[in-house]
Formats: C-alpha cells, sequence, structure tokens
C-alpha cells in the first residue's frame, strides 16, 4: 500500500513538473534574443538611430514570443506553410530587415571614411521611403506614389518594358511578380522588406 502511495504521489508530482515545464515553454521560445553578428558600439554618436535599432530589436523579440505563445509559431523556423504561418513569417521578415538595416546605418556611420556615391544615397533614399511606413508601401492597384515611381525605375533598368509614371497598374504588378519568381520570392506584386532588398541589389 505504501509503495502504491508513493508511486501515486511520483506521478503527481511529474504531472505538476510537465504542467510547470509546458507553461513556461510557451512563454519562453528557445534563443528568441535576436543576437547581431557584430558588436554594436554603444557610445555610437547618433544617438537616435541607436534607439531606433534597440526599439526594433525589442520588437522583434516580441513579435517571435507572441507568435509563439498566442498563435504556437515559430516565425524563424516554421514547420507549417497556411496563412497565418506564412502571413507571420513574412511580418517577421520585414522586422529583421528593419533591424539590419539599422545595423547597416549603424556600422557605415562607425566606419564610412569615403562619402557615399549618388546611386547609394538614392538607394538609402528609396529604403527609407519603405520603412517609414512599410505597411503603407505594399502596393495596390490604382495606388500612386513617389515610392512606386522610384521601384518603376530600378524594374525599367533591370529590363522591363513598364510605363514610369508613380501609378500601380497591372503591368508594373506583372513586371513585379516576375522579378519576384525570377529571385525565389513569393511573387505576390506586393513590395515587402525582402523584395525591397533584392530589387536594390
Amino acid at each position: 500500500m505504501k509503495a502504491i502511495i508513493i508511486f501515486l504521489l511520483a506521478v503527481i508530482i511529474a504531472i505538476m513538473g510537465y504542467n510547470v515545464y509546458d507553461n513556461w515553454q510557451r512563454f519562453n521560445p528557445p534563443n528568441y534574443q535576436y543576437v547581431s553578428s557584430f558588436e554594436i558600439p554603444k557610445d555610437h554618436a547618433d544617438r537616435a538611430l541607436l534607439l531606433d535599432y534597440h526599439d526594433a530589436v525589442a520588437k522583434l523579440n516580441g513579435y517571435v514570443i507572441t507568435q509563439w505563445s498566442a498563435n504556437d509559431i515559430d516565425v524563424r523556423n516554421p514547420e507549417s506553410d497556411n496563412a497565418i504561418t506564412v502571413s507571420a513569417v513574412s511580418d517577421y521578415a520585414t522586422k529583421v530587415a528593419i533591424v539590419t538595416y539599422y545595423e547597416d546605418q549603424l556600422m557605415a556611420a562607425k566606419s564610412a571614411k569615403v562619402a557615399p556615391s549618388k546611386d547609394a544615397k538614392k538607394k538609402e533614399l528609396i529604403k527609407k521611403m519603405f520603412y517609414i511606413n512599410p505597411l503603407q508601401n505594399e502596393f495596390k492597384l490604382g495606388e500612386r506614389s513617389a515610392f512606386i515611381f522610384e521601384v518603376q525605375g530600378i524594374l525599367i533598368e533591370k529590363g522591363e518594358a513598364i510605363q514610369q509614371d508613380g501609378l500601380y497598374r497591372t503591368e508594373t504588378q506583372s513586371a513585379l511578380k516576375k522579378f519576384e519568381a525570377e529571385n525565389s520570392l513569393y511573387p505576390d506584386g506586393k513590395m515587402d522588406a525582402l523584395t525591397l532588398d533584392t530589387l536594390l541589389n
């Protein structure tokens, strides 16, 4: 009888321990904290840029935790390809791109001795146009903007025969879809961080 009671207590403790671990794991994805591939200077002269970078990292880490705990999605290594997961992974990629964009800015400001070329300056301005509000720059048919005008110019440079007028019509959408497909990107004809980065490289 005593052995049975001890066995039951061991089972109860094991179940309670598993529940505690499961609950902890739900809110603590493994290695979720973003780690930069190089050291970010803490004494950087541009304090506003440094603040923007740390804010972007905090948002990225928060997004990983939220998707893990609320939707059971590991956006860094998804196990499914349903619509919710694809959307979450796309949002994650945008947040990573924003973080790496700030990293590039921090490192460029630290090491740059030579003034950037006119082309490099233009690319940086195009990136800024996008990152001010990425969701508003996804492109919808009939939309007109200076950002669309610049993207059309890049597509024309890459050999697309489209009109450069800043109006997002089907010919621009088709050209963008074609570019995405040729570069192993999801061909939806929408502008996201991955598409923009590939366009500018």
